[in-house]
């Protein structure tokens, strides 16, 4: 399983259950990433192009629900939550378990953050989309350049957001 995030440089994710930053090149790099590569206006009726594991905040935070082409799965304490288009688990053991079988690279972590730092863990890659700006925030994802078990692999420059902000594309793996 990997782990996808946008963050700001000082590692947040958002505010108030939307996201710290808006960037559409990082959404598109998201959509692709979480699809293997492909659109999913690509796939064939019923095909699913990968796994999306996230809580239950941010898939409310979805204004058209259940990503498509992908499996979502969303954690839940709530018994009595219903996510149309998804599959729902009450521990974030149920989660793992529906993914058993599953081929890891598929998988895909995409929050929030309580769900990030349970699952970190198990993740064998992370997907940042670093934006260089710090702007108010309530949810942090955890901070990998200090953290000993992580190593920065990759970092390509991403762009400009309309707004100004500059931002990179940085893979950080997992270290034996």
């Amino acid at each position: 399983m990997d782990a996808i995030v946008s963050v700001t440089q000082d590692w947040g994710i958002g505010l108030e259950g939307q996201l710290a930053v808006a960037n559409r090149a990082d959404m598109r790099r998201f959509v692709q990433l979480t699809c293997g590569g492909r659109k999913p206006s690509e796939a064939a009726p019923g095909e699913v192009l990968g796994t999306v594991i996230m809580g239950r905040k941010t898939f409310e935070s979805f204004p058209n629900g259940a990503l498509k082409a992908r499996r979502n799965i969303v954690i839940t304490r709530d018994e009595g939550f219903a996510a149309p288009g998804a599959e729902v688990a009450h521990s974030v053991e149920e989660a793992v378990d529906l993914v058993a079988g599953t081929d890891p690279s598929a998988v895909w972590l995409i929050g929030g953050e309580s769900v990030y730092r349970q699952l970190l863990p198990s993740c064998q890659r992370a997907h940042v989309t670093m934006n260089e700006v710090v702007v108010p925030a309530d949810a942090f994802f955890p901070n990998l350049d200090e953290d000993p078990a992580w190593e920065l692999v990759t970092c390509e420059e991403g762009g400009t957001t309309p707004e100004g902000v500059s931002f990179s594309y940085r893979t950080y793996e997992r270290i034996p």
